[in-house]
């Protein structure tokens, strides 16, 4: 067997003369100059990859062993004069290993959409016929009022037409993106851009246990990215007094996106799936920012901000059954406050926090309040009617005839009904638009 740490010039001719050639048989047979086979034999020149494809055809020995000869011999050739080629080849070598690549600048890279996020109950399909229907039914174009804002799907269409759009969610991880991806703010990119860079070559093999991984590694997410990602999580803080807001949301909601598909989930926190973790690369990827000059972000209980609030229109999509999103994505929340809280259960769930009204019995009367104090001329309030649900769990918590009745004290009121949907679930997609009497 031939020595690992041979070039490819020896290589070469251990093989011709074990085949018993001369060095002019070989050139004469091949079309390949006697004088330049005889500087490759020698180490004087490094062949072609035509060269090498060829010779391994005629010596009938293997072309992938060759090749990776001569990339060797490459990059010996390239880094064995450099101050840092040792250091350029290790970084080359994490590159290669784990799938990476490094980023230049900002525009040119490949960048997560703020629809990318699993997120349940989310709007995306349904945003496009939502937003005909307000702009139809309804005057004005100042301020909108996204009061349970989740992805922030139909605020940002929203943004094609009014002056000022209010994002709000209860959620820390929810707000934390509204910051990211809206907010005016001027930021670095290149400074962002060359973090990432940092991220993106980290080996999980040298960095130590943490608070993430020891809690939901090899659970939630595959061992070295729990590693990863508690050690990224880390790193942000330990740079916050070096970023400002815009930045740190940045890198924070980058890292939230990049891990949503890694995860050992069928998209929320719930539960993780008992099987073996297919290992992947992070491969961390920033955000596409869409600065909204008019992005008014909170992050507050509903029912209470609508007091302040004055708009031409709100829009209501609030949790309608008992799933707290709070505690669906609870793994987000923790990265986000990182006050490494103590967990508890199967799912590793902190102390509650954050548990919506509208999730329990008081929805009802959380929802009259809501409506009887927001200052907006119409109202725009999007109801799953979940009429055939086997799960009192998944049961709504106020009916359809409560929400009309809700409505129609505020104002005339129309239903619109989904129609793509309603042969395809056991559910209909309803959007109610009421204007102020």
């Amino acid at each position: 067997m031939l020595d690992t740490f041979v070039s490819i010039g020896d290589t070469l001719k251990e093989i011709r003369e074990t085949r018993g050639f001369n060095l002019q048989n070989v050139a004469l047979k091949t079309n390949i100059n006697y004088t330049v086979l005889s500087r490759i034999e020698t180490g004087k020149r490094l062949p072609t990859k035509p060269q090498v494809q060829t010779l391994a055809n005629f010596y009938n020995y293997s072309e992938q062993d060759l090749i990776k000869y001569l990339i060797s011999d490459k990059i010996l050739y390239e880094i064995q004069n450099e101050d840092f080629g040792l250091e350029g080849f290790l970084l080359a070598e994490q590159r290669i290993k784990y799938g990476l690549s490094l980023f230049n600048d900002y525009e040119n890279l490949e960048k997560f959409d703020l629809k990318s996020r699993r997120y349940i109950g989310n709007k995306a399909k349904l945003t496009d016929w939502i937003m005909e229907i307000i702009q139809s039914e309804t005057k004005g174009n100042e301020t909108f009022i996204d009061i349970f804002s989740g992805t922030a799907i139909v605020a940002r269409e929203a943004m094609k037409t009014y002056k000022n759009v209010v994002l709000n969610d209860i959620l820390f991880s929810n707000n934390i993106a509204y910051k990211a991806f809206f907010d005016k703010s001027k930021w670095d990119s290149k400074k962002i851009v060359d973090i990432v860079n940092e991220y993106n070559i980290l080996n999980p093999q040298e960095i130590k246990e943490n608070y993430f991984s020891k809690n939901f590694g090899d659970k939630f997410y595959e061992k070295d990215i729990s590693k990863l990602i508690g050690h990224i999580r880390e790193d942000i803080e330990s740079r916050k007094n070096d970023l400002n807001e815009k930045e740190y949301a940045i890198l924070l909601t980058s890292l939230i996106y990049t891990i949503d598909r890694l995860a050992n989930t069928v998209g929320h926190f719930d539960a993780y799936i008992k099987k073996p973790i297919v290992k992947r690369p992070l491969n961390f990827r920033l955000i596409q920012t869409e600065n909204f000059a008019g992005a008014k972000i909170y992050n507050e209980d509903s029912n209470k901000l609508v007091r302040r609030l004055k708009g031409d229109i709100a829009y209501i999509d609030p949790p309608y059954n008992s799933r707290q999103y709070s505690r669906f994505y609870h793994i987000y929340e923790n990265l986000v406050k990182w006050e490494k809280p103590k967990l508890f259960g199967v799912a590793l769930k902190p102390e509650p926090e954050n548990m919506s009204k509208y999730c329990t019995v008081k929805a009802k009367d959380a929802f009259k309040d809501l409506v009887e104090n927001l200052d907006v001329k119409y109202l725009a309030v999007s109801y799953n009617n979940t009429y055939k649900s086997k799960s009192n769990y998944l049961e709504n918590k106020i009916s359809m005839v409560e929400i009309e009745e809700i409505l129609n004290s505020f104002g005339k009121t129309k239903k619109h009904i989904f129609k793509e949907n309603i042969s395809k679930s056991n559910s209909e997609e309803l959007l109610f638009i009421s204007k102020r009497n």
